[in-house]
């Protein structure tokens, strides 16, 4: 009996499908819907005379609640990654895609529900895990369009294997940029607990971490593979 010449790891198998993509973006645009409408909800019920700072916060119940809820959310967004590529590049740039589609839409979606935001230098609760994240809504839609970007190739180029191996100088680059963006998206945190109106935004922490995160990526899709 003849083996077959293609294997889970090899061949047409494993070439990256136009079609990953653009169901991966569907999912996020219906996940992203799905997102902004739960908050119409939420606002209604625990802000029903505007969302806007200073912020009253959820009781703790309802906060952990939320906690948990946007931990599903990731859960999500990496289980549809997981099984839409067979690479880890694959699955990781199929994911970033995901995120940025989502968090695009979830926005689109609160402006089509209720007209929120305004602008895009309204100040909004972006996220509750490790903390509260707070920034003008610009902050993070300009890292979801960076997310789409370079989700998509490396994507593509993941699943095809021509990524360079990681090198110390990105997993170093990769923690300095996380740790950069995290600290200026949890910078207004004690702030906005207390009762206060966020007013700055970190704007040198939030576009070294950007670009630190961009250099490691563009510096793995351009070196070339050694092995």
């Amino acid at each position: 009996m003849k083996a077959s010449s293609a294997t889970p790891l090899t061949g047409a198998k494993t070439a990256p499908r136009a079609s990953a993509l653009v169901w991966l973006a569907l999912f996020g645009i219906a996940f992203g819907w799905v997102e902004a409408m739960v908050v119409v909800y939420l606002r209604q019920l625990y802000y029903p005379d505007g969302f806007s700072f200073p912020l009253e916060m959820l009781p703790a119940r309802e906060g952990l609640l939320e906690v948990a809820r946007e931990a599903a959310t990731l859960v999500m967004l990496l289980a549809v990654a997981r099984l839409g590529a067979r690479r880890g590049w694959g699955r990781f740039g199929l994911f970033a895609v995901a995120f940025g589609v989502w968090d695009l839409v979830y926005y689109a979606g609160l402006y089509v529900a209720i007209g929120w935001p305004a602008s895009l230098c309204e100040w909004d609760v972006l996220f509750l895990i490790p903390g509260v994240w707070t920034g003008p809504v610009w902050s993070p839609c300009l890292i979801a369009v960076a997310l789409i970007g370079a989700g998509s190739v490396l994507y593509w180029r993941g699943e095809r294997s021509l990524i360079s191996p990681v090198r110390w100088f990105h997993v170093v680059g990769a923690t300095v940029s996380l740790a950069l963006l995290l600290g200026a998206f949890l910078n207004n945190q004690r702030l906005v607990i207390s009762g206060g109106v966020p007013t700055r935004f970190p704007l040198a922490p939030y576009a070294a971490g950007t670009l630190v995160g961009l250099w490691c990526v563009t510096d793995l899709l351009l070196r070339r593979r050694t092995c």
